[in-house]
């Protein structure tokens, strides 16, 4: 029984580290990469869809993103989508290749990346932190409906914690990592 909350808290503080991770991979660090785009909803087809399931998406040099619709009738639509989605970056038109231009980064906008990572950095410790109480408790409910020991349950809880740890460590390492990319010119 421990083993099974030990086990769903440990796969909901993976979910929190990955989606921050994601969330970092959208910071752009000067160099272009197809995460800053692929999740941008396009109009196609009388619904939504991400960029990436109606275009290629490539990088042909570190300061470009180069996206090819798989129909040229939907170039429009994705130019609007690109522009709608905010990403600091102006969609050039070129026939039936829309490319997005990074400029490089001025030391301001830079900083405001790596507050904008320690932000979402700590949006997912926050998340962590939430599974670890919601673990606490579930280990506390099962010690009180006599489910598990007292020693069970402070073992869990130990693990609980130990999982944490690990979890909040994991992000303030990928937080250094991409704080450095971020001021490396």
């Amino acid at each position: 029984m421990s083993s099974q909350t030990l086990a769903e808290a440990q796969a909901r503080m993976k979910k929190a580290v990955d989606h921050t991770l994601h969330e970092f991979s959208t910071i752009h660090t000067g160099k272009a990469s197809p995460a800053m785009v692929e999740s941008v909803m396009v109009e196609a087809y009388g619904s939504t869809m991400p960029l990436k399931g109606c275009a290629a998406i490539t990088t042909p040099d570190p300061r470009m993103i180069q996206i090819q619709p798989w129909d040229k009738g939907l170039t429009r639509a994705i130019e609007k989508a690109l522009q709608m989605a905010n990403i600091g970056v102006n969609p050039v038109v070129d026939g039936q290749v829309i490319r997005l231009p990074f400029p490089e980064l001025s030391k301001e906008r830079r900083q405001e990346f790596v507050k904008t990572a320690h932000r979402l950095a700590e949006e997912g410790r926050v998340a962590v932190r939430h599974v670890r109480r919601d673990a606490m408790e579930a280990a506390k409910k099962l010690k009180k409906d006599g489910k598990i020991s007292e020693d069970d349950e402070k073992r869990l809880e130990k693990d609980v914690q130990v999982s944490t740890d690990k979890a909040i460590k994991d992000i303030d390492t990928h937080l250094a990592n991409k704080e450095k990319e971020l001021m490396t010119v």
